[in-house]
């Protein structure tokens, strides 16, 4: 009997050793291995990418938690899931989420300090730092003071969106270019302590890990747009200039002449304006962020059969992705639309005549008339219309078609009876409008993109009616 006790309790022993080694095998970070590349960016988007595929795929049945601590991992291990599966779709909440276990995990895992986060980015010396290291250090402390309103701030400081002659140019062009980012990185005087650095560098990481690569942070500032892949050389014709022009494609790889992977607009107040300071950095990159940035709400997949996709994000931007064979190149557009209360006085801003044209809208809106409103993008039919909509009357229904969510009236109105319907693969516009006809609405909005051939106005891009 004592023999058989011996052994159960040798046994209890053997096994709960196992588990304690095996928790700490689990539990324990990997040991990093200095060297002159360990605190390069490379090498901790490697750490990170290897460091939370570890933590969200352990399987802690095997580490011999008790049911309380197995309750709470379980609950981190879930919210980690949504988190990196929300940033990818624009959700600012589930990033910031994600930003600050990168954080953590560089800061108290892989040993970044004061001395050695500088072989990362060039916080020390300013000569060696890139015009877009620059950009992502200005933007990060102009968003400590204004938040989203970061890049407008810094634009309208430095009146950077106006009309500029650029080298190899013969007309003037909305552009940032390199050398003005240089020379305001140098009249800021910025001074970083050691949490803003690590910031950056959290951000430079997130960005290519989870983000949109260079246009992680522009994309979440309230701008009208932003979009890459529409101006430089497609990849398919370097190889043709290969053949035929070796000099050419000196000046392409010495990056004198822009690629498709070096496109980067934003569209700020009604104007397209290039950044010339930025810079996806390969086509597969460029690919990369248009394979994720419309896959919020899964509309199904971009394949060279189906050359384009149409979808929001979950911040309710509109995102438009293009790929080959359909485009010469990938390419993707992202149009934010601002969904607080617009009004008529806004949008005229005041304008001589105003006062008669805002009274002639409201009685055209009251009396119930059918309205049209065209011109080209970027013009404000969007917001005008929005600015509209608050003059008809309370007790009618308003029923809206469009190609894809924008209007967002339900968050303006949440209170009045509003439905809105888009196209699908499989429902046409038109279907949509049939359908309408069931629904006791008494206003209809139908926001569409305009046909050339049938269209009343040589300049018009689109319209809206009701």
């Amino acid at each position: 009997m004592n023999i058989i006790l011996i052994i159960v309790v040798v046994i209890g022993i053997v096994f709960g050793i196992y588990y304690f080694i095996n928790k700490r095998k689990h539990e324990k970070a990997e040991e990093v291995e200095v060297d002159d590349k360990t605190y390069t960016l490379e090498k901790m988007i490697e750490f990170i990418k290897r460091r939370l595929d570890e933590i969200t795929k352990i399987n802690l049945y095997d580490i011999g938690l008790s049911e309380d601590e197995l309750k709470r991992r379980k609950d981190k291990k879930y919210e980690l899931k949504k988190a990196l599966k929300g940033c990818t779709y624009g959700d600012v909440n589930d990033k910031k989420y994600v930003k600050e276990l990168i954080y953590d995990l560089l800061l108290k895992e892989y040993g970044v300090t004061e001395s050695n986060i500088s072989k990362s980015i060039s916080f020390d010396v300013p000569s060696l730092l890139t015009p877009q290291d620059k950009f992502d250090i200005l933007i990060y402390m102009y968003k400590k003071e204004f938040g989203y309103e970061a890049l407008t701030e810094f634009i309208k400081k430095y009146n950077l969106a106006t009309l500029k002659y650029v080298a190899g140019e013969t007309k003037p062009c909305y552009v940032i270019t390199s050398e003005e980012i240089n020379d305001i990185y140098e009249k800021e005087g910025v001074v970083l302590d050691f949490s803003d650095k690590l910031n950056v560098v959290v951000q430079r990481v997130y960005q290519h890990y989870k983000g949109y690569s260079s246009i992680d942070e522009v994309r979440d500032m309230n701008i009208d747009g932003v979009s890459g892949g529409v101006s430089g050389l497609p990849e398919g014709f370097l190889s043709q200039v290969a053949q035929t022009d070796s000099d050419y494609l000196d000046q392409v790889l010495d990056h004198k002449v822009p690629r498709a992977c070096d496109s980067i607009w934003i569209f700020f107040q009604g104007k397209s304006i290039r950044l010339e300071f930025l810079s996806f950095g390969s086509e597969s990159e460029l690919k990369r962020v248009c394979q994720n940035i419309y896959k919020y709400n899964n509309p199904g997949q971009l394949s060279d059969t189906n050359g384009y996709k149409i979808n929001e994000m979950k911040d309710g931007s509109r995102v438009v992705v293009v790929r080959p064979s359909f485009s010469e190149t990938w390419a993707f557009f992202v149009r934010k639309f601002d969904v607080k209360r617009s009004t008529l006085e806004q949008w005229f801003k005041g304008e001589k005549g105003s006062a008669e044209s805002i009274e002639l809208l409201k009685y055209l809106v009251k009396g119930a008339r059918i309205i049209s409103i065209t011109g080209e993008q970027g013009c404000g039919k969007t917001t005008m219309l929005m600015g509209m909509i608050e003059n008809i009357y309370e007790t009618m229904n308003i029923r809206v078609q469009e190609t894809a969510f924008e209007l967002h009236l339900r968050k303006i109105y949440p209170t009045r009876n509003i439905l809105t319907f888009r196209e699908t693969d499989t429902i046409s516009g038109q279907e949509g409008l049939d359908v309408q006809k069931k629904t006791d609405g008494s206003v209809n909005i139908i926001r569409r993109g305009c046909n050339r051939s049938r269209c009343f106005m040589d300049d018009t891009s689109c319209s809206s009616s009701f």
